[in-house]
This record gives structure tokens, C-alpha cells and sequence, in this order.
């Protein structure tokens, strides 16, 4: 199946921080039998691995420079202990200049420096096409913060995942318990309050590709609802704008 201009089809998940939007695109492209971006990912192993290197967030084009050459490879292997689930019963591992990343990219210095590195409009153009690559039959379902708005703006289908800040905080609070995460927890709670709103101030008000929905994207608010619910929604979305069931 491709578009009107002879491409493969996009279904685009946005949203902020916490919104579960990760999550659901797996769910999703388990279902629909398509690959998937976690363009946050990206943004995670530049960050990363501009720390691993040694360079400086206030030095744009050494980060940019870095992320034009970004040495990663994406590849799915049999079910593993401690690897993101990838689709069809696969896993996803991630491989930064030869070295295995997983837990890494998934740690709150991590994601505040991603958030950062996002925001540099030149670091963005240099990941730009990178994204656009991963748009290959059977099709494409894209997470991130401007799928729909930026990276695919003609993509037939577009979701906004969002909740209310509160309950973002209590979700990452539990996976940090379900980790074993111990010390001041209350204390805890309220670092992660105060990043989640740094974050969605810094996303929504940086001057390149700020957290917005698009204008024909479709609005699900996750909070109180089960991965379930909210992938139901999804694929309702989808076996309208796709020929998929």
C-alpha cells in the first residue's frame, strides 16, 4: 500500500514526555505488521554519545557535526532479557559506535540532555533525512515530538498522545520503584514533577519544531486509560485512514 505520491504509508504518534507514546507505536506496529521510529531515540544517542565524547551542549555544531555521522545501527533480535521489545515477537537493540545501548538512554540525565540536544535546529537538520529514511513498505509508525508536523507532514494518519503532567510523574515514579530505585522517594517524585515541566517548557517553546500537534492530528488523552484502551483508539484511527483491520 503507498499514497497519492507513490510512498509507503505513516501513521505519526506525537506527544510529550510521558504520554506513553513509546509504547503504544510498539503495540500498534506489532498489529499492523509495519516498522517503527522512536525518533527519540535518536535524539537520546546524540545526546549520549556526545557526552561519551566529550562535548559541549553549548557547542551546536560539534553536536550537529556528531549527529550528521551518527554511528548507530538499529537491528532486531530474538527475545532477550533487558532489550526494548521491538515488533513481531522480536527485540530492538540498539548499537551505538559498536557498543550495545539499552538502559543508558532510558536515564533521566539522558532524557534531559536529549531534550537539549532537540532543540538545535542545527542537530535537527542533520537527523532529519535520517528519519525519513525509515519510511519503507509495508509502512511507517513514527514517535516523537514533531512527526506530524515536521518529518511527515503528509503522513495520512496523525495521533497526539498527551496527560495531564501529574499523571506523567506518577508513571515514571512506578518505573523507577518497579527498577528497584530506592533512597528519598518523595523527594524523588518531586525531581520528576520539576523535569517533566522543564521539559514540555523547553519543547514547546523552542524556536525549531516546538512540541505542537499538527493541525489534522487527532488528540488522545492517555490519562487514566490502559495500554489497551488507548491502542484500540489507535487502531480505530487506523482501519479508517489504512486498509487494515
Amino acid at each position: 500500500m503507498t499514497n497519492f505520491q507513490g510512498l509507503p504509508p505513516v501513521l505519526t504518534i506525537d506527544g510529550p514526555s510521558g504520554s506513553g507514546k513509546g509504547t503504544i507505536v510498539k503495540h500498534v506496529a506489532q498489529r499492523l505488521g509495519w516498522h517503527m521510529l522512536d525518533s527519540g531515540a535518536l535524539y537520546r544517542l546524540v545526546a549520549y554519545g556526545s557526552q561519551q565524547n566529550h562535548l559541549s551542549f553549548e557547542d551546536e555544531n560539534a553536536i550537529a557535526e556528531y549527529a550528521a555521522q551518527l554511528d548507530v545501527e538499529f537491528k532486531l533480535v530474538e527475545l532477550e532479557s533487558g532489550i526494548e521489545t521491538g515488533q513481531n515477537g522480536q527485540d530492538l537493540q540498539i548499537i551505538l559506535e559498536g557498543k550495545v545501548v539499552g538502559s543508558e538512554l532510558r536515564t533521566e540525565t539522558t532524557g534531559n540532555a536529549a531534550s537539549i540536544v532537540a532543540a538545535m535546529p542545527k542537530v535537527r537538520e542533520a537527523l532529519l533525512q535520517r528519519q525519513r529514511d525509515f519510511r519503507q513498505n509495508p509502512g511507517l509508525v513514527a514517535d516523537g515530538r514533531d512527526m506530524g508536523t515536521t518529518v511527515f507532514p503528509d503522513a495520512e494518519a496523525k495521533i497526539f498522545l498527551t496527560a495531564s503532567a501529574e499523571e506523567r510523574a506518577q508513571r515514571r515514579y512506578k518505573q523507577l520503584k518497579e527498577k528497584g530505585i530506592s533512597g528519598n522517594l518523595a523527594a524523588l517524585l518531586q525531581d520528576i514533577r520539576r523535569d517533566i515541566n522543564e521539559r514540555d517548557e523547553r519543547d514547546s517553546q523552542r524556536s525549531a519544531s516546538p512540541l505542537k500537534p499538527a493541525e489534522d492530528a487527532i488528540l488522545i488523552d492517555t490519562s487514566g486509560l490502559s495500554i489497551e484502551q488507548v491502542v484500540e483508539q489507535v487502531m480505530a484511527v487506523c482501519e479508517k485512514s489504512f486498509d487494515v483491520k
